[in-house]
């Protein structure tokens, strides 16, 4: 709540306000008291807040085992065959309860799959965008987290800085769902995941019927190679600490100067030693596509990097994902196309996007099943295991 400068006296004085004592400092230089508080952060002051006893969260894969990447793959796969194929009811478990869905970005796949996952838990969804909650703008996250997890049974949040997510959910009571920070979108990951599953093993009949849960993704994922064609941004972070767990090979290209972070890299690295898996980088796109099983890119320019366009684009020159990228870097006969959306043609082709090498709109509808499988998680199981 901001200051009104109308209710202090005409004089001169400074109010000085601490949030930590009682007093109440006085100078003879006027200095609107409203520059002393620190709405993003709490650093500036002291608090006797204390952050919330160790709870189960779902902010990055890095914190998962693969059997608990497994477990939501699986469930995801197991919803999709009961609500879509069997028309099965959920009986209800979340009646009563309310998901708080804080997006300080917009949203259009992750909002529906949120909100429509929810409902079929027999939940409340209860959307809070950037113009109606004040998310590190006039309230720091810390009481942010405090209050809204004191009414709500959960929190999905979808942030701009990393640290924003991490802040909610150390001060939240509540399980908190990472939507998509500047540094992971774990939630696209495993619908990228349970669509390599479907379009790699056994295949159904015809439209009408469905076979992914009759076969593990353990026997479907390990071995498949995965090419990145883009920016070492979120998505491929995500990827990075994710795809070593379950033996899934990445190969990266990015423009120089694109480079994901080392620490993530690090991560993936001691992860692929563990399970021998291959982790390669590039800076050549027909390098990185060679023997690719499936060829992923993303946007360019992604929220909040609208001045770069120009440069980013001449940047990423060569890094289109077409049909003769493919045949000429050596990708395998059968190579599939994914893409989280939106997307734009500098990034890859109609003749590509359109083709029924493209899976992309399945891969949108999984986000559904793979949100539904994390709520069901955190807020009815109350794990991942």
């Amino acid at each position: 709540m901001l200051l009104n400068h109308r209710l202090f006296p005409i004089a001169k004085v400074k109010f000085i306000i601490n949030r930590t004592s009682s007093n109440i400092n006085l100078t003879n230089k006027w200095i609107s008291p409203i520059s002393n508080f620190n709405y993003l952060g709490v650093n500036s002051y002291s608090t006797n807040v204390k952050p919330a006893s160790s709870g189960i969260h779902y902010i990055t894969h890095a914190d998962l085992s693969s059997q608990q990447i497994y477990n939501l793959i699986v469930s995801a796969i197991q919803h999709k065959h009961n609500v879509k194929y069997l028309n099965k009811q959920s009986g209800q478990p979340l009646s009563g309860k309310t998901l708080a869905i804080m997006f300080s970005k917009r949203s259009t796949r992750t909002r529906v799959a949120t909100e429509t996952a929810v409902a079929y838990l027999g939940g409340q969804p209860m959307f809070l965008g950037s113009q109606d909650i004040q998310l590190g703008v006039n309230e720091s996250l810390l009481d942010t987290s405090v209050v809204v997890s004191s009414m709500v049974d959960g929190i999905m949040a979808r942030v701009g800085s990393h640290s924003d997510i991490e802040t909610l959910a150390k001060y939240s009571t509540v399980p908190v769902i990472n939507a998509l920070s500047d540094r992971y979108h774990p939630t696209q990951i495993l619908a990228d995941l349970m669509t390599m599953h479907e379009v790699f093993g056994p295949q159904p009949k015809d439209e009408s019927s469905y076979v992914a849960h009759l076969t593990h993704p353990k026997e479907t994922l390990p071995g498949l190679k995965v090419a990145w064609i883009g920016d070492g941004n979120n998505i491929l972070h995500s990827m990075l600490v994710t795809f070593p767990k379950l033996g899934v090979h990445l190969s990266v290209a990015t423009p120089k100067g694109y480079d994901p972070s080392k620490d993530v890299v690090k991560i993936a690295q001691d992860e692929a030693v563990k399970t021998n898996t291959e982790i390669s980088f590039t800076h050549d796109p027909k390098v990185a596509v060679k023997d690719a099983d499936v060829i992923v890119t993303d946007t360019w320019i992604s929220m909040g990097q609208e001045s770069e366009k120009a440069k980013r684009i001449k940047d990423f020159a060569g890094y289109q994902v077409t049909s003769s990228l493919a045949k000429d870097g050596g990708a395998k006969p059968n190579w599939k196309f994914l893409h989280c959306l939106p997307r734009k043609q500098e990034e890859v082709t109609d003749e590509v996007f359109y083709s029924p090498r493209s899976v992309v709109f399945q891969e949108a509808e999984n986000r559904k099943w793979t949100i539904l499988s994390v709520i069901d998680a955190l807020l009815v199981k109350k794990s991942f295991d």
